[in-house]
């Protein structure tokens, strides 16, 4: 199929992006060239280098000391609690074997840290989450600082540990790099019923062992959360980014179809090193176009708010400036294709029987909206990146994605989307800037305007909500919740309390400087507010009673109050006393205070202006 010509806003933001980071850019690319001209061949290293790194390979000794073969550097977030990795534990065994087999090697070059945002909801060490990203980037640095490998593949999928091996894969962007995931776990109980149980316990209307036997339904076996959270936005986001072989996002873990997709990765790998023709090095495949692929993916299928972080953090380590108004521009030229709980009933299993990324991506080609000619790790073009993988006998195929939707209420193509617009929005104002996520929220719910009730936590609003003091419509303030306070937890715990009180004919809404999960729900939530309060931002400003209006549909949130009063009132910082020790907070300090902003990516690499 001829490519369609590019829709005037993707044109144009990637344009402006090329331009914004001419320098940085340029910068980038030349230390990646540099790298590539050095090596990182293991023939150039001392015998005494040489023999430290094959020393314990066994059968792969003749292949490394060499140095001739290619050798792939395993990077991996392998554990056993979490269910989207545990079964990644004999991959690096399969790997071995299919790089031996294709005259060539590999070796677990280290081992990233991996936290589980379901077990931390609510709990301190969720202080440590959006950190440990920064964490993973830089252990994926020191595991490939090695220069013995000349292809990476990193192994992950969840919230924080895709977005930081990128972000420390990028610092090796001379080597082509390949994401391998595990597939998501069966459908279990439908997201809606547990939503509803959580909500029915939060209100006193459902036991203890009713809400256990909910959850333990819905999170039952090995592999990805099957709602359409941070970890499954990851899985479209190498997909559009051409970082997967094509259609490997959604397959399911401990299959022949999964196993085979893992050896190709690693014989894909070997076939585009330096060392023979087809070169695709990680710096060339992420550029300007495969940046603005991810943020047009995130819109039409109504993705994770914590990319609107992520994105930004990930560009900026491939030399990359994008900002929240780069993304509204092309959310709201985006329509919304994929109805995929929270933001629906469907799982992503389900999403997948319905025609999945692949469906996706080929809509959003055919409409001018993704890139086509990125330089995707398969070899060929986006096109290529929307065929479906299928097993024939033994053999691992592809095919083409499905003309048509196979189901009309999970996805759909551009000619009858769900919404005209995605699903990610600006607000800005006198509150100063934030970030919403409308494809869950219904229309009438998207604009409110109501006196504040102001909170220090989470645990704060609940503890009014049980005590029987959150009556009337009201916009919830939490704040003191920022990168720079506390290192940005998910405000997740809040979500069956707002919910319910919404259900019961309320309206409420949330403004707070922290984060919601990647399942965001049905209620209007301006998160990721920057400046935040602990830097002084308006949200510090604000008093009990205050009158603010946000407007998702306009793109506005502000404080209703005479602005010569505003200008003139104090700022109040919040007291941060308790968020700097216990559950290992205390080791973060140094990340909180070198922070930057959400806008910027709440990212302690690059320097608080970045």
């Amino acid at each position: 199929m001829p490519t369609a010509a590019l829709h005037p806003a993707v044109e144009r933001v990637t344009a402006r992006i090329a331009e914004r980071s001419l320098a940085t850019r340029r910068d980038y690319l030349a230390r990646m060239d540099a790298a590539r001209a050095a090596g990182p061949y293991r023939y150039k290293l001392s015998c005494g280098n040489q023999a430290h790194a094959f020393a314990a390979s066994g059968e792969d000794k003749p292949a490394l000391r060499g140095g001739r073969g290619g050798n792939i550097g395993i990077v991996t977030a392998y554990n056993d609690m979490l269910s989207a990795h545990q079964p990644m534990e004999q991959y690096p065994t399969l790997i071995r074997m299919a790089a031996r087999n294709a005259g060539g090697s590999a070796q677990v070059a280290g081992g990233v840290p991996a936290m589980c945002d379901g077990i931390t909801q609510g709990r301190d060490g969720m202080e440590l989450s959006l950190f440990s990203r920064d964490v993973i980037a830089m252990a994926t640095a020191v595991s490939l600082s090695h220069d013995s490998f000349d292809a990476v593949l990193c192994l992950g999928v969840c919230d924080k540990i895709v977005p930081g091996l990128l972000i420390g894969a990028l610092s090796f962007g001379h080597l082509p790099v390949i994401f391998v995931p595990a597939g998501p776990m069966p459908s279990g109980i439908p997201n809606k019923q547990k939503a509803e149980v959580r909500q029915r316990y939060a209100l006193g209307q459902a036991t203890q062992d009713e809400l256990m036997d909910a959850e333990a339904a819905s999170y039952h076996a090995p592999g990805t959360c099957t709602f359409y959270g941070t970890a499954n936005s990851n899985q479209m986001l190498m997909e559009v980014m051409g970082l997967h072989l094509p259609g490997t996002a959604f397959v399911p873990p401990n299959g022949p179809l999964r196993s085979a997709l893992t050896v190709a990765a690693a014989e894909q790998a070997l076939r585009i090193t330096a060392l023979g023709a087809d070169y695709r090095p990680l710096a060339r495949t992420v550029n300007e176009k495969a940046i603005v692929n991810a943020m047009v993916g995130l819109a039409a299928t109504g993705g994770s708010t914590n990319h609107a972080l992520h994105l930004v953090a990930v560009a900026r380590a491939a030399g990359l400036l994008i900002d929240w108004n780069d993304l509204d521009e092309l959310s709201k030229a985006t329509p919304l294709l994929a109805r995929v709980y929270p933001n629906g009933a469907a799982d992503v299993n389900h999403f997948e029987a319905a025609g999945g990324m692949g469906f996706v991506i080929s809509q959003l080609l055919d409409a001018g909206l993704l890139h086509e000619d990125i330089l995707c790790v398969h070899g060929g073009s986006l096109r290529q990146q929307a065929r479906q993988p299928y097993l024939d006998d033994l053999a691992l195929r592809w095919r083409d994605p499905p003309a048509v939707s196979r189901d009309i209420d999970i996805v759909r193509p551009v000619s009858a989307p769900f919404d005209s617009e995605g699903g990610l929005r600006r607000l800005q104002g006198n509150l100063g800037r934030a970030v919403v996520k409308i494809s869950a929220v219904a229309p009438q719910y998207r604009r409110h305007e109501a006196q504040v009730r102001i909170f220090a936590s989470q645990d704060a609003l609940l503890a009014a909500f049980k005590a029987g003091g959150l009556e009337g419509d009201f916009i919830a303030v939490v704040r003191g919740q920022g990168p720079r306070a506390n290192g940005m937890p998910e405000l997740h715990k809040l979500t069956p309390t707002l919910a319910a009180l919404q259900d019961r004919g309320q309206r409420v809404a949330l403004l707070t400087d922290g984060r919601m999960s990647g399942a965001s729900g049905k209620v209007l939530a301006a998160i990721h507010v920057t400046p935040e309060a602990a830097d002084g931002g308006a949200l510090a400003k604000l008093r009990e009673g205050d009158l603010v209006r946000i407007d998702a549909e306009a793109g506005s949130m502000d404080a209703l109050v005479d602005a010569a009063e505003w200008q003139a009132r104090e700022v109040v910082l919040p007291d941060l006393a308790g968020n700097q020790s216990g559950m290992g907070r205390e080791l973060f300090a140094l990340m909180r205070n070198g922070v930057g902003s959400a806008e910027s990516g709440a990212c302690s690499l690059f320097g608080t202006g970045a």
